[in-house]
C-alpha cells in the first residue's frame, strides 16, 4: 500500500487500550480499506520496540505473527491470556476501532 494507509494504521494501532486485542480486518476496515486486512500485517513488518503490535492478531484470535513468543508475553503482562497461540476470551476483549474511536 502507501504510506498513508501506513500511518492511519499505526495510528489506529497506539489506540487500542491495554488488555484489548483487535484483528487486521478491523483495522483495513476503519481506515477505509475492508479487504486489505493483510496489507495491515505488510504495514507492521517495522515498528518500534515499544509499539503496542501485540494487540493485533488475525479474525479468529490468533497470533500470526513470528514473534509469538514476544507478543504472548507482552499481552500476558497486560492481563490477556493466551493459550497456544490463541487469545481467550478474544470476543470479550475485542477492540472494534469503528465503534470505539
Amino acid at each position: 500500500m502507501n504510506d498513508l494507509f501506513n500511518k492511519q494504521v499505526f495510528e489506529i494501532i497506539k489506540l487500542i487500550p491495554k488488555g484489548r486485542v483487535t484483528s487486521y480486518g478491523a483495522i483495513a476496515k476503519a481506515v477505509g480499506y475492508p479487504n486489505h486486512a493483510r496489507h495491515v500485517g505488510n504495514a507492521l513488518r517495522n515498528y518500534d520496540e515499544d509499539f503496542p503490535a501485540h494487540r493485533v492478531c488475525n479474525a479468529s484470535g490468533r497470533i500470526t505473527a513470528s514473534c509469538i513468543r514476544d507478543f504472548v508475553g507482552k499481552l500476558k503482562t497486560e492481563g490477556v491470556e493466551v493459550k497456544d497461540g490463541k487469545i481467550q476470551n478474544f470476543k470479550t476483549i475485542f477492540w472494534n476501532p469503528l465503534e470505539e474511536i
